[in-house]
């Protein structure tokens, strides 16, 4: 299905009806959403305007995990894309759309993003599942504690020891303050990612969910593709099936496909998001009557 012979309006009328009738929403999102906001880990310009030494070494997006760089090249990056991603104060008019539509409607977020996006442009904290970590806490790489630390005062410390130049941060690399080890970024990379902060959030999830079983759940998934398909994409599709009632709008201009046992209660929407919350949103003026059609 291509994008150009779908009708966006036509789904977004839906997808109106369909949040009026529910008595619940969970909003679940994965990168494509965060890329529709201005966050593109792959847009190779703005890589060349904040790694400009990294791109000189033929590095030509942000996805480098598994990338063998020294480790002043490591938190060189790991400061200037946390700076960026993580700590911008600005707000984001995508994110502010997506609040907005759902208003005072009894919701959660489920994310695989670790930007705290959401939680930054209206969403409240306490309702956003972030199974994969966030940008905004480190831990020990062993690890040897279960607490993690916040990222910020090592980001501005960083940052003051960075070169723009060199692409490389100068003096000591940052040591765990438990033990002294190697530390890394609180995401879900391996089996060393430290998910305590994240679980009490899950836990809150779960039981939410677990009352929702005669309710009207309207699941809204956004960018969710199968890089972690496990993560997003497939319990949304486990939670329509199991609650009878729910209904899933997938949103995603590359992957919009959803299983045909789910056909009657599943709407695809092969569109940004972008593009499909400029259409629930905007206003569109009424035709005016003294043209000719």
């Amino acid at each position: 299905m291509k994008e150009s012979t779908f009708d966006l309006e036509a789904a977004a009328g839906t997808l109106r009806t369909w949040l009026g009738e529910a008595d619940r929403v969970l909003i679940t999102a994965g990168a494509g959403l965060s890329a529709a906001a201005g966050y593109d880990y792959g847009d190779e310009d703005r890589f060349r305007e904040l790694f400009p030494a990294l791109y000189r070494l033929g590095l030509r997006s942000r996805y480098l995990v598994g990338v063998p760089l020294p480790p002043e090249l490591w938190w060189g990056y790991w400061a200037v894309h946390i700076d960026d991603i993580r700590f911008s104060p600005e707000p984001n008019p995508l994110y502010q759309q997506l609040s907005s539509l759902v208003g005072d409607k009894d919701h959660w977020v489920m994310t695989s993003n670790v930007d705290a996006l959401f939680a930054r442009n209206g969403f409240d904290p306490d309702r956003i599942f972030t199974p994969q970590g966030d940008y905004g806490r480190y831990q020990c790489t062993t690890p040897c504690t279960p607490t993690t630390f916040d990222s910020r005062p090592l980001v501005a410390q960083l940052l003051a020891a960075y070169d723009p130049a060199t692409g490389a941060v100068t003096g000591p690399v940052p040591r765990c303050p438990n033990c002294d080890g190697e530390v890394e970024i609180n995401v879900r990379i391996g089996p060393e990612f430290v998910d305590t902060p994240c679980l009490p959030a899950g836990r809150r999830l779960q039981d939410w969910l677990g009352t929702a079983a005669d309710t009207r759940l309207l699941i809204m998934e956004f960018g969710a593709g199968f890089n972690t398909p496990g993560v997003i994409r497939w319990p949304g599709e486990h939670l329509t099936r199991q609650i009878p009632h729910a209904r899933l709008v997938r949103v995603n201009p590359t992957h919009p496909e959803t299983p045909d046992d789910l056909a009657d209660r599943t709407l695809s929407v092969p569109a940004g998001a972008d593009h499909l919350l400029n259409a629930l949103t905007v206003p569109h003026p009424a035709p005016d009557p003294a043209v000719a059609s």
